[in-house]
C-alpha cells in the first residue's frame, strides 16, 4: 500500500468525529419534527410532506454533488453541506409559519449529501477487502450521533422546539471548523484532474434508468430502492406511530431513539466485521432483508414499550447489515472513476424512497391505523427478498491497484 494511502487512510478518524456530530445535529431535531409541526396544526398526512420536501431536495441536489466531488474533491463539498445544515438549522428555529419550515428542509436537502460524501472519502482511502469494515466504523459514528442527539434534542425541547435546532445550528458550525483544519482532501490534483476528463456529466433519468439495467449494480440500487421505502415507512412516521400507538411524548420518543443509537454502535461498530468475514455481503442483504421484514411485521401491531424495545433488536440489527452490505457491494461493483457518481445514484433512488415513505405513511397512518406501517413495510420486503435472492450477484473486482488519493 503506498505512503499517501496510509497517510489518507490516518484520516478515518478524523471523519469519524465528523459524521458523529453530522448525525448528532440531524438526530436533535429529527424526532421533534412532527411536534414541532404539529404546533400549526396540521395533519399527519402535511408532516408527512415536510419529511418528503427534504428528500425530494435531496434527489435534485445529492447526485449532482456527488458528481462535482469526483471533479473538484471530497472536502470542498463536505464543507459546502455543512456550512447549508448550520444556516438551515437557524432557519428552523426561527421558524414560526409552516412554509419557513419547508424551506429550511429543502435548503439542507439541497445542498447536505453529508453521507454519500462520507461513503466516497471512505472508498478513496481504502482497498475492497477492508472497505465493509470501514463502512461499518463510519456506520457506528451514526449510532454513536443517535444516542446522543434524540436524547439531547428531547432535554432541550422543553425549553421549546427551536432550541434543539439552535443547538444544532451549533454543532454544524463546530464540524465546519473541524473538516476545514484537521480533514485532508482524498483525491490529489492529478486524480481530480484524470476524473475531470472522464466524468460523466450530472446524474439525469437516462443514466439512472441505464444503471438499474446493469446485471450487478441493477440489483443492488433496486434493493436499495425498495429496502429505503420499507425502512422509511418506520423512519418517517415512528414518532407520529409513537405519539398516536402508545401516547409517546417527544421525550419518550427522543429517547427510544437513543437505545436505537446503541443498538446501532454494536451492530455497524462491533458486529458487521465478523459477519463480513463469515458470509458473503449476498448472503448478508438477503438475511437481512428477512429479518427486518419479519421486525417490521411486529413492530405493528406493538401495544407496549417493552414489547418496543425487543423488536427494536433485530430491527436495528438487520438495517446496519443491509446498510453496510449494500454500499461495499455498490461501491465493489463499478470503477474506481464511478464510485462518486454511483453512491450518488443510490442516494437519489434512497431519496426517492424518502419522498413517498413518509406521505404514504402519514396518509396510512392517518386513514387506516397504526398497524398497516408495518404491514406494507413487511410485505414490501417479502417480495423484496425474492428478488435479491435471484438477482443479487457477487461484485467483480474493478481495480487492480492500491486506492490512489
Amino acid at each position: 500500500m503506498s505512503t499517501v494511502v496510509v497517510m489518507k487512510r490516518s484520516a478515518l478518524p478524523i471523519l469519524f468525529v465528523y459524521v458523529i456530530v453530522v448525525l448528532l445535529g440531524f438526530s436533535l431535531i429529527l424526532p421533534l419534527l412532527p411536534y414541532y409541526a404539529k404546533q400549526f396544526n396540521v395533519s399527519p398526512f402535511v408532516i408527512g410532506l415536510l419529511a418528503a420536501s427534504n428528500a425530494l431536495a435531496q434527489i435534485i441536489g445529492i447526485p449532482i454533488i456527488g458528481r462535482l466531488s469526483d471533479r473538484f474533491g471530497r472536502r470542498p463539498l463536505i464543507l459546502l453541506g455543512t456550512a447549508a445544515g448550520a444556516v438551515s438549522f437557524l432557519i428552523l428555529g426561527f421558524a414560526r409559519s409552516l412554509p419557513v419550515l419547508f424551506a429550511a428542509r429543502i435548503l439542507d436537502g439541497l445542498l447536505g449529501g453529508n453521507v454519500a460524501l462520507a461513503q466516497a472519502y471512505i472508498t478513496d482511502v481504502t482497498e475492497e477487502k477492508d472497505r465493509a469494515r470501514s463502512l461499518g466504523i463510519i456506520g457506528a459514528a451514526f449510532g454513536i450521533g443517535f444516542i446522543f442527539g434524540p436524547a439531547l434534542g428531547g432535554f432541550l425541547s422543553r425549553w421549546g422546539y427551536g432550541v434543539p435546532s439552535f443547538a444544532a445550528a451549533g454543532l454544524s458550525l463546530a464540524n465546519f471548523i473541524w473538516v476545514l483544519a484537521a480533514l485532508p482532501e482524498s483525491l490529489t490534483a492529478e486524480r481530480r484532474s484524470a476524473l475531470a476528463v472522464s466524468a460523466k456529466p450530472p446524474v439525469t433519468a437516462a443514466a439512472l434508468f441505464r444503471a438499474l439495467r446493469e446485471p450487478v449494480v441493477g440489483p443492488l440500487l433496486t434493493t436499495r430502492l425498495f429496502y429505503a421505502f420499507a425502512f422509511g415507512v418506520f423512519q418517517s412516521s415512528f414518532a407520529l406511530w409513537a405519539s398516536s400507538r402508545l401516547g409517546f411524548s417527544a421525550q419518550s420518543t427522543s429517547f427510544v431513539l437513543a437505545y436505537v443509537g446503541v443498538l446501532s454502535v454494536l451492530v455497524q461498530g462491533v458486529a458487521i466485521g465478523p459477519l463480513t468475514r463469515r458470509f458473503s455481503e449476498r448472503t448478508l442483504i438477503v438475511a437481512g432483508i428477512v429479518i427486518l421484514a419479519a421486525s417490521l411485521l411486529a413492530w405493528g401491531f406493538v401495544s407496549n414499550l417493552a414489547l418496543l424495545l425487543v423488536v427494536l433488536a433485530p430491527m436495528a440489527l438487520s438495517a446496519g447489515v443491509l446498510n453496510v452490505a449494500l454500499t461495499s457491494s455498490l461501491t465493489k461493483a463499478v470503477s474506481r472513476e464511478e464510485v462518486g457518481g454511483s453512491l450518488g445514484l443510490a442516494t437519489a433512488l434512497q431519496s426517492i424512497a424518502s419522498v413517498a415513505a413518509p406521505v404514504i405513511g402519514g396518509a396510512l397512518l392517518q386513514k387506516v391505523g397504526a398497524w398497516s406501517l408495518g404491514a406494507l413495510a413487511a410485505l414490501i420486503l417479502a417480495g423484496l427478498a425474492v428478488f435479491a435472492a435471484g438477482s443479487i450477484r457477487k461484485p467483480q473486482p474493478t481495480a487492480t491497484v492500491a486506492p490512489q488519493g
